[in-house]
């Protein structure tokens, strides 16, 4: 995810504040590798360089947004409960009308 050419903010908006700062620090630690490699002049590509630096401002951005109240918070969304399998239903309908 971190250092495509195609992460937008919107992308990053449904990513929890948990799970954004997880990538916050993967992201930090490969531009620390990726730095290390240009100066020992490893580095393949530079444009993924420039991909990282570019991600970590953008989600340093969205967590600053999130923290003045200029973007939203992603809601947990609930899981929904299974619907009872009929053999469930009958025997708890059948318990109530003996109880």
């Amino acid at each position: 995810m971190i250092g495509s050419k195609n992460l937008k903010p919107t992308d990053i908006d449904k990513i929890e504040d948990s799970v954004l700062i997880e990538e916050l620090k993967k992201a930090r630690e490969e531009l620390f590798n990726l730095r290390f490699q240009s100066a020992t002049g490893q580095l393949e590509s530079h444009g993924r360089l420039r991909a990282v630096k570019r991600d970590i401002a953008r989600i340093y951005t969205i967590i600053r947004e999130r923290e003045l109240g200029i973007r939203a918070v992603p809601v947990a969304v609930a899981a929904k409960k299974a619907p009872a399998k009929k053999a469930e239903v009958a025997t708890a309908v059948s318990e109530t009308k003996e109880a």
